[in-house]
């Protein structure tokens, strides 16, 4: 039996899977419209197409170093239960691991050459699985550290000078995991970022009761950028520890560098899965009636 476009088309929007699985499909079931959907299900893909318009806004973040070479990801899947078990920390560790050993770029070269193994985790799994982002740290002849908070909730990787107490390493990663600092030290904050806060801040000082005059404010709006560095910049926040020194002057005494680190927390900025109670309710009445 032939197939034409048009049998592709169907087969797509029967299952929700990509055109060329589609074909191949086809092609195998000798373009049978119902053994081809089997054949889908079969492979797992089907299943894991209709998986993909979830949401997946929970998950873990790990991190992996391996040599000269620190690894953070972020994988989600759909729920608390599903990102605690063994079988999604295993695909995270095995994602990890390739990211690591080989020269991708992107996401979506990973998702490319790993399909099978998300195709086949889905399936296990139940859930929709979305490898979501990855940063490498990579140095010469310093040294690499990692800290997972909370099961993964947050993951840091932090770069430091070979001289630098692993100690100390891991002291500024409980920092960073704590203190969410967004950059190294006050230079790397984008000149955008910098004037959009000055912005904010002039504008909180002019609608204060009795605003002060321009000039005053304009100093006024130089001390509050201090305290803006101490929130974001890494080496000028207070210590957590010992609130008398900053991170730079802490690093420093015990003759160490930070070079870089990297921050993920879980989830940020995802869309997060909200349960109509109601709707379902009414939904399932409605179905009664």
């Amino acid at each position: 039996m032939s197939f034409t476009s048009k049998d592709v088309m169907e087969l797509r929007q029967r299952t929700g899977v990509g055109m060329m699985d589609c074909k191949k499909a086809l092609e195998a079931t000798d373009g049978d419209m119902e053994k081809a959907i089997d054949y889908l299900r079969e492979k797992g893909i089907a299943t894991a197409a209709k998986k993909q318009g979830r949401i997946a806004s929970e998950g873990i973040v790990t991190a992996l170093i391996s040599g000269n070479t620190g690894l953070l990801l972020e994988v989600n899947c759909e729920s608390d239960f599903v990102a605690k078990g063994d079988a999604f920390k295993a695909f995270c560790d095995d994602v990890a691991e390739f990211i690591v050993k080989n020269d991708v770029k992107s996401v979506e070269e990973v998702i490319e050459a790993k399909q099978e193994a998300i195709v086949e985790a889905i399936s296990k799994m139940g859930e929709k699985i979305s490898i979501r982002r990855f940063e490498k740290i990579v140095t010469a002849d310093g040294k690499i550290d990692s800290y997972i908070h909370m099961g993964g909730k947050i993951g840091v990787l932090v770069e430091a000078s070979a001289s630098t107490p692993d100690d100390v390493i891991h002291n500024v990663a409980l920092q960073i995991a704590a203190a969410k600092a967004q950059y190294l030290k006050a230079e790397d904050v984008p000149a955008e970022v910098l004037e959009k806060e000055k912005e904010i801040l002039k504008a909180q000082a002019l609608n204060e009761p009795n605003p002060k005059p321009i000039a005053i404010i304009e100093k006024m709006v130089e001390g509050r950028i201090k305290k803006f560095y101490k929130d974001v910049c890494l080496l000028e926040q207070d210590f957590v520890k010992n609130n008398d020194m900053t991170i730079s002057k802490y690093v420093k005494d015990n003759g160490g560098e930070i070079r870089s680190f990297i921050r993920f927390e879980m989830g940020e900025g995802l869309q997060k899965k909200e349960d109509d109670f109601v709707k379902e309710v009414m939904s399932q009445v409605a179905k009664l009636g």
